[in-house]
């Protein structure tokens, strides 16, 4: 398995005959408003531009995963080059119809496709009212055959559903947005750094730290949270990849068939929200 990142949470995972390009945000610099809403520091977004690989990463591409809808995670001009190449468009069962409604190939993962075992794992994005207007949103973990297994939190804290997943799944890697966004009011929207400590120690293995240094709302650096890391001990199970880096994973433990099937809903919060995703 390969995992390139690009930026924020944008990366393209290789596996088997499928190059998924997850949570494209592809926008311009200062293309969107700024995330941080209160005490300061609010700036336009993306901070920070697609490395010079990105172009070579899109060619590649045979299929998009959206984790959720956010605008960071599925801008314009993510969908508009998604539509002009045509491919199709992997979401859970919950995001799919909006997806269609905006005139994308999208597919649901539970119904199949990818040729792998897989799980969609509920999380919270946030606490509070403010982690349920964001929500509901999920992860997902993929086991292809003969390959590393994976597990992509998506936008959460947490929660004893992700260390759920973790124990239970076991997974080889594991990818979670390390930036601990927060809007300046209602507390952290992703895992804090002490949360991000944790779950390296709950990781059966590798660790990929994303999501960081793109983004107002973002506080925490690459650096800043390998030193912690250093410091806990935890580095050398740790990945924080520059953007355009590429990682590459050989070792497969075995794999755990994912035995919880869940339906998301999408609540009044998700009618509320829409237009944060683009109508």
């Amino acid at each position: 398995m390969e995992i390139q990142q690009l930026r924020s949470a944008t990366m393209l995972v290789s596996f088997g005959p499928h190059r998924l390009l997850v949570d494209p945000m592809l926008a311009d610099v200062g293309a969107m408003p700024g995330f941080k809403m209160f005490g300061g520091g609010r700036k336009r977004n993306p901070l920070v531009p697609t490395p010079p690989q990105t172009a070579a990463a899109l060619e590649r591409a045979s299929g998009v995963l959206i984790t959720h809808e956010h605008p960071d995670h599925f801008d314009l001009a993510g969908r508009a080059w998604t539509k002009s190449v045509g491919l199709p468009v992997w979401a859970n069962r919950m995001d799919v119809p909006r997806l269609r409604r905006k005139g994308l190939d999208a597919r649901a993962l539970e119904d199949g496709g990818l040729g792998v075992e897989l799980e969609v794992v509920p999380s919270r994005h946030g606490r509070g009212l403010l982690g349920w207007m964001l929500g509901p949103v999920a992860g997902y973990y993929l086991a292809p055959q003969d390959e590393p297994s994976l597990y992509i939190t998506g936008d959460s804290i947490l929660t004893d559903s992700v260390r759920d997943a973790i124990e239970r799944l076991q997974p080889d890697i594991i990818v979670a947005p390390a930036g601990s966004a927060n809007m300046g009011v209602g507390g952290d929207i992703l895992f804090s750094v002490d949360e991000l400590v944790e779950l390296a120690r709950l990781a059966p293995a590798d660790v990929v730290f994303n999501h960081l240094e793109a983004l107002d709302h973002c506080p925490t650096t690459r650096a800043g949270l390998g030193e912690r890391m250093r410091a806990e001990g935890l580095l050398s199970r740790v990945h924080i990849p520059e953007d355009g880096d590429v990682l590459r994973f050989d070792s497969a433990s075995k794999q755990r068939v994912p035995t919880r099937a869940v339906e998301l809903r999408p609540g009044l919060q998700k009618w509320m929200t829409s237009p944060l995703a683009g109508g």
